[in-house]
């Protein structure tokens, strides 16, 4: 089996320690990060390679940062921007070839407030990405394409409420562009192996939301169609958002058999 998880960690270096336990305990083969809050140069990419992970990445000062970490193996970057505007300097997509798979990194805009040139600015990336999905598919390689997502996919992906009714992440149009993804041809694998049940992977800090289980899925596994029919299991490492210090995501996981 083949484990492929991503995890948006909230500042890689103030939870490195958490990291660390969790690649220690879940011992997954690839990992995606997002929001690593942290510049090139600030990358503890020491500490990771102690722990048996290479890794690639792209940093930034603030809230971006993309990487991708694979146990005893070196990533091999392809990319480390999404293509289609070269104006776009935030640091939102990565993508490496590990072990004959194509992994691609993401961490999508946000969009909030909306409607605004946030809200613009998220779908006009999602487009972009949309685009790159596509061009991928063509290629006929095995892809996976984890990461925040920054999307509620459907009603059912957000706990019963009303405050989040005019967020970015539930709107119609970002729902619509997820929706075109999956027809494209990709299969949401936590959704495929667990059709019925309730899927968080984000809480927010605020109004105890993780002690309620007032969550949303926000953080998404994509296969290609020839990796689709080899997904065999899946889950949220959910108790890794209930630590000290933990970061508001937990990271969901695949396991394909190869």
């Amino acid at each position: 089996m083949t484990k492929l998880a991503t995890f948006n960690v909230n500042n890689i270096n103030n939870r490195l320690d958490i990291l660390l336990a969790w690649l220690d305990v879940a011992k997954p083969d690839v990992v995606c990060l997002q929001e690593l809050k942290a510049t090139d140069a600030n990358f503890p990419g020491a500490a990771l390679e102690q722990a048996g992970y290479g890794a690639v990445w792209r940093g930034q000062r603030t809230w971006n940062g993309v990487a991708i970490l694979a146990r005893g193996a070196s990533p091999v970057m392809t990319r480390d921007t999404l293509p289609g505007d070269p104006d776009d300097t935030q640091a939102r997509y990565i993508e490496a070839a590990v072990n004959g798979i194509l992994i691609g990194c993401l961490y999508a805009p946000n969009g909030n407030p909306q409607p605004g040139p946030k809200f613009d600015y998220k779908l006009a990336w999602h487009a972009r990405f949309e685009a790159h999905a596509a061009e991928l598919l063509a290629a006929s390689v095995p892809v996976v394409l984890a990461g925040d997502y920054n999307i509620v996919p459907e009603p059912r992906d957000v706990y019963a409420t009303k405050s989040y009714d005019d967020n970015a992440l539930v709107q119609p149009e970002s729902r619509a562009a997820f929706a075109r993804l999956l027809k494209q041809g990709w299969t949401d694998a936590l959704r495929t192996l667990f059709p019925n049940d309730e899927i968080y992977t984000f809480w927010d800090y605020r109004r105890n939301r993780f002690q309620r289980n007032a969550g949303m899925r926000l953080d998404h596994i994509l296969l290609s169609p020839d990796l689709g029919p080899k997904l065999k299991h899946a889950s949220v490492d959910k108790d890794v958002r209930a630590l000290d210090n933990a970061s508001d995501h937990a990271p969901p996981w695949v396991e394909l058999k190869l």
